[in-house]
């Protein structure tokens, strides 16, 4: 029997251009993976917001997972929903923020998304600024620019730790957050899915290029690093093999994705 295929996404560096954010070179497989039905879920450290309109520009209706794993959403007429359904996950954004200003208080060295304007941000990333206004409605996660020492950020890290809360270096920024990831919502999200398909089998495929993503592939059936700056941290166990893209972003998406697909004789 076929197997069903369940497809979980990072974004920036991997579906998504890290420059141009363009993921128009992964249009083949995308619409390969349309074509016969398998989810594409996308799992990303963007909001909510950001990932509502990512999804109409790419003509796309499927759960996704927000702010690396902060809330899984279902939009109605998915997974069986007769409306919008909104899963959270970890502590809320002023819960965090309260964190993170008492050890800035101490002396930790960064700036937040918070601490910017939409302008600024749309300066600093090379978002519009209504992309960098959706950017800034945070549900559980804050973006950070580091400004200090390595020494200091180890400092900072731990601090962060013993109030319960993570640094997880992504694409671009490191990210303060809870104890939750992108493995939490892809594992919720999987085991919606298997309900659906009853007694098929499930492969799951997960693409994704820094440590940031490392749960979320460690836990997919067939794990995908995208090449990017930070993708040799993206190490395995000697039992699990990860398929390694040769280039960079959606080109190496597209490849890779489309291999999968005629590996397990879909069309």
């Amino acid at each position: 029997m076929q197997p069903r295929l369940v497809v979980f996404t990072d974004l920036d560096g991997t579906l998504l251009d890290h420059h141009s954010y363009s993921w128009r070179a992964a249009l083949p497989a995308m619409e390969r993976l349309a074509a016969n039905g398998i989810p594409l879920v996308l799992n990303s450290s963007k909001t909510a917001a950001e990932m509502r309109e990512l999804q109409r520009a790419m003509g796309l209706r499927a759960p996704f997972i927000a702010e690396n794993g902060a809330a899984v959403v279902i939009p109605a007429g998915c997974l069986n929903n007769p409306h919008d359904e909104v899963v959270h996950f970890g502590v809320p954004h002023n819960e965090l923020m309260r964190t993170l200003l008492v050890q800035r208080e101490a002396g930790a060295r960064f700036r937040g998304f918070s601490d910017l304007s939409a302008r600024e941000l749309a300066q600093l990333t090379g978002l519009k600024d209504d992309e960098a206004a959706r950017a800034k409605q945070r549900l559980a996660t804050e973006p950070l620019l580091w400004g200090g020492t390595y020494a200091e950020l180890v400092q900072f890290r731990t601090a962060l730790g013993l109030a319960g809360l993570r640094l997880v270096q992504g694409g671009r920024f490191w990210h303060a957050m809870g104890t939750f990831d992108k493995a939490e919502g892809a594992r919720f999200l999987l085991s919606r899915y298997q309900e659906c398909f009853g007694n098929e089998p499930v492969i799951t495929i997960a693409l994704g290029d820094s440590p940031n993503d490392q749960r979320m592939l460690e836990e997919a059936d067939i794990p995908v690093v995208i090449s990017g700056a930070n993708s040799e941290q993206l190490q395995f166990s000697p039992t699990r093999h990860a398929m390694r893209s040769l280039r960079p972003g959606p080109e190496g998406w597209n490849a890779c994705v489309l291999n999968l697909l005629l590996e397990y004789g879909y069309q």
